[in-house]
């Protein structure tokens, strides 16, 4: 089981619409994914023991594991992109 945190400013809107995509993602393939949401503010005490963060949010911090950053699950563009980078990580 792959486990992701989704993180942005307020963990609500825009993060709920990048973890449902990434959830929609993960069953198309077939890869069992967990995914949990937070504030980016709050990633230095989640990242343990997490396969991938993705950011709606701009973070430059290195938190020791892949940080993508999610902004095209909410504007519309460069999704595809997107979408390869988080498989690349999950197919790990």
């Amino acid at each position: 089981m792959k486990k992701v945190i989704v993180a942005c400013g307020g963990a609500v809107a825009t993060s709920t619409v990048a973890a449902n995509k990434i959830r929609e993602l993960a069953k198309k393939e077939g890869i069992p994914v967990e995914v949990t949401q937070c504030r980016v503010n709050e990633l230095e005490s989640k990242k343990d023991n997490v396969d991938l963060i993705v950011t709606t949010a701009k973070v430059k911090k290195d938190y020791g594991v892949p940080v993508i950053h999610g902004v095209a699950f909410i504007s519309g563009v460069n999704i595809a992109a997107t979408e390869e980078k988080i498989l690349d990580v999950l197919k790990k």
